[in-house]
């Protein structure tokens, strides 16, 4: 690929009369009849959350596609974001395409560079060279964080890995209401405020019918395939009180009886068997009856919270099958619906009102967390703009029942095992018996290719490309009884591993475990030739209740050595990788190359990982301004409103705010308003102890004299947003400070002439 272009079939003489004019018709690449193809993925989403499998979440549209077609219950992912989507859209081994974690933790090993490899090219790439339309919404997150400027480079891009159109994030996660948007190769602001009612859900619905609706008006014959990811139900958990409020009293009885009733569910269902086994809650996890009663209602609260955020966003996805089937394209369209790039995640560790809290490794109480909340209008702040709030990791343990697992886990089903559904009505009789082969994400690329009679090709745009990992199910459809053709798959992120063949499992949490805060006890001297396996026989043991590591241990030898074989095979190695950024060297996270920067007035929507750290390293950041009397707005601001840093003015009062995940605010403000005229003003950032997440010293100086001088009490180590950005002049995304929250943007009344950084350490 790509294919030769069609040659002339006209004879071109000396003159117009002595030429023949006979065009060839366009050579076919595929059947006449060739399906549309719609992926719909679902973010951070349990397999024990959906009503119509035994869950508390109203989802119709996914009960819609399944009471339609087909499903999968054994069906798996990698247990993290990057590695699930980099695998999904390429049909190989997350390692093998460098996506051994997420993109904003890459690193130099081969396994952990989060570059997706040209040898490697995506179902999209493939598909647009034989005739598709291609077009991606909403999470992307497979695109290295240093290369998501405005500046690119676009070849790591969606448009730059086969999708003709895209329009979402970039990054792991956004807010819903105020998130930083590209279109293609352009960064866009949303079309409208929270305000006015703006989801970053609906948005992405509203652009993906608009989509359909230009390309049944210009390519009517044309088919197309679609990547429908939403950045739900992924932190924060972001949605109107309505959703919210539907739940109210829903999840009271807290998560320990939660798992009880979507087991009993599940198995009513008919989507786990009636000898499925619940397994125990681990002791390092709250009960909920350890909680004490004054805090079960913040608790309850994230998870209703949570349950609206996850029906309306299968209510959006609905929204897209509804223009499908309007437009003529549902009798031949085949959708695949997957709820879950893994299982649910903890790491809202014991519930936050701002998420990062957690990857910054900042303690905190929930007193704390509440006593803030309440300064934000209490239990209905939540999942509104003013909040990042994200669940207790037990509620991720419930909704990943009958499982040990949620996301990170790579060792254990709840952290890997998703439901997916396939609705083809052209082709697909319904089935209400779930199919029970074993698959993994890396297996729907296959899939596709076989249905439209296509080989996965051996070099395209000059690349020889790496063999497919992926095993097709396409034999699984019409027989639900067949015997599953995907026998052996290794799984392993940040440590936690396991490997399967043919109904065993061998499996280790590794070092860490992803509710616990903090770096894991003894990690600075872990090596996995310490870590303890379990083995299980899940042709009779659905959930890996019960570990045949002490009955079986000849079994469990040669299960580890089949790990340590594909480990090898598939760039996984070293083990533990992908702990190098985060736990043993947060120094070496993703970052601008530079320690020095000339903005200008107008530059915004710099993303954080590429922009200057100004909230944890030594810096001076001078600008010099023309105001008049008593100006107001924003001279920068760095984060969002879950966490962050800003400058600006208020009736000309120079003020400076370091908002440390709305547990925390500290101000430092001039005494006197700006004069009008021209002034050079600096903010010195120090530590006051050199060490990750110390004090700061902030001085602000107005023409070389000092105005003000405060101290940070706890800086973010790490950074303060996944999504939102840096800007100059104005505040895009969300409000750092809530002085000027209902001002926003808060342009800046005068005129920036120069916006210096530097490191200074």
């Amino acid at each position: 690929m790509p294919f030769p272009p069609k040659p002339s079939g006209s004879f071109a003489g000396r003159t117009l009369a002595e030429s023949t004019y006979s065009p060839l018709p366009a050579e076919p690449h595929l059947a006449g009849d060739a399906p549309n193809v719609l992926v719909i993925l679902i973010d951070d989403a349990g397999p024990a959350l959906p009503a119509p499998l035994g869950g508390k979440i109203d989802t119709p549209t996914l009960e819609r596609i399944r009471s339609a077609g087909i499903g999968y219950n054994r069906f798996h992912t990698t247990s993290m974001c990057s590695p699930t989507r980099a695998s999904l859209l390429t049909g190989r081994n997350h390692h093998r395409v460098g996506a051994g974690q997420i993109a904003e933790l890459a690193n130099d090993w081969d396994g952990y560079s989060g570059h997706i490899p040209k040898s490697s090219a995506t179902i999209a790439e493939v598909l647009r060279n034989y005739g598709y339309s291609t077009a991606a919404w909403g999470k992307w997150h497979n695109t290295p964080a240093e290369e998501t400027t405005k500046a690119g480079p676009y070849d790591n891009w969606p448009t730059g890995n086969g999708f003709e159109y895209f329009y979402g994030f970039l990054a792991g996660e956004a807010s819903q209401y105020e998130p930083n948007l590209v279109r293609n190769t352009t960064s866009v602001l949303p079309p409208k405020s929270p305000e006015d009612g703006y989801h970053l859900s609906e948005d992405i619905a509203d652009d993906a019918i608009s989509w359909l609706r230009d390309h049944k008006a210009l390519s009517p014959d044309k088919p197309f395939f679609m990547y429908w990811a939403t950045g739900a139900i992924h932190g924060p958990h972001h949605i109107m009180k309505e959703w919210a409020d539907k739940y109210a009293g829903a999840f009271d009885a807290g998560w320990d009886v939660y798992r009880e009733e979507a087991l009993a569910g599940a198995k009513a269902a008919g989507w786990v068997p009636e000898d499925a086994e619940l397994t125990p809650r681990p002791e390092s996890l709250q009960g909920w009856d350890e909680i004490p009663d004054h805090q079960k209602p913040f608790q309850a609260r994230l998870m209703e919270v949570c349950a609206g955020f996850g029906e309306h966003a299968d209510v959006q996805a609905g929204r897209v099958v509804d223009e499908l089937e309007r437009l003529g394209y549902g009798e031949n369209t085949i959708i695949v619906y997957i709820w879950g790039d893994n299982g649910s995640s903890g790491e809202g560790q014991n519930g936050t009102i701002s998420e990062l809290l957690a990857q910054n490794m900042i303690p905190t109480t929930i007193d704390q967390h509440i006593a803030a909340l309440e300064e934000l209008g209490g239990l209905d702040a939540l999942g509104t703009p003013a909040t990042d709030n994200q669940y207790h990791a037990a509620w991720a343990w419930a909704g990943s029942t009958p499982y040990q697992g949620m996301k990170l886990m790579a060792s254990h089903l709840g952290g890997t095992r998703n439901p997916m559904f396939i609705q083809w009505p052209g082709r697909i009789e319904h089935d209400p018996v779930p199919r029970t082969q074993f698959h993994h994400v890396i297996d729907l690329a296959p899939t596709i290719y076989e249905i439209l009679g296509i080989s996965a090709p051996e070099n395209v745009n000059g690349v020889h490309q790496d063999p497919i990992d992926g095993t097709s199910f396409a034999y699984s459809i019409d027989d639900k009884s067949a015997d599953g053709r995907h026998r052996v798959q290794y799984f392993e992120i940040m440590a936690s591993r396991s490997i399967y063949e043919d109904g065993w499992i061998a499996s280790t949490t590794g070092p860490r475990l992803p509710w616990v805060p903090g770096a894991p006890p003894g990690i600075a001297t872990w090596t996995p030739d310490e870590d303890r396996w379990e083995l299980y026989n899940l042709d009779e043991d659905w959930s890996q209740a019960r570990d045949l590591a002490a009955e079986h241990p000849d079994k469990l030898a040669a299960l580890k050595e089949l790990f340590a074989i594909e480990a090898a095979k598939n760039k996984v190695l070293p083990v533990g990788a992908g702990l190098w950024v985060p736990v043993y060297h947060p120094e070496f996270r993703i970052s601008t190359p530079y320690t020095e920067w000339d903005f200008t007035g107008d530059t915004t929507r710099v993303p954080e990982f590429c922009a200057p750290a100004l909230g944890n390293k030594p810096n001076t950041v001078t600008i010099d301004v023309e105001v008049g009397e008593a100006a107001n707005g924003v001279l920068y601001k760095l984060g969002g409103a879950g966490g962050g840093l800003t400058l600006f003015v208020v009736d000309g009062v120079l003020t400076y705010e370091y908002n440390l995940f709305l547990v925390q605010r500290t101000t430092v403000a001039a005494s006197a308003p700006l004069p009008a005229g021209t002034h050079s003003i600096e903010v010195v950032t120090s530590y006051v102890e050199p060490r990750p997440g110390g004090p700061l010293s902030v001085t602000l100086r107005v023409d070389g004299q000092d105005a003000a001088t405060g101290v940070v009490p706890v800086s973010a180590p790490l950074l303060f947003s996944a999504n939102d950005c840096l800007d100059v002049g104005r505040a895009y995304g969300g409000p750092v400070s809530r002085a000027y929250a209902d001002r926003m943007p808060f342009a800046f009344e005068g005129t920036i002439d120069r916006f210096h950084v530097a490191y200074t350490m």
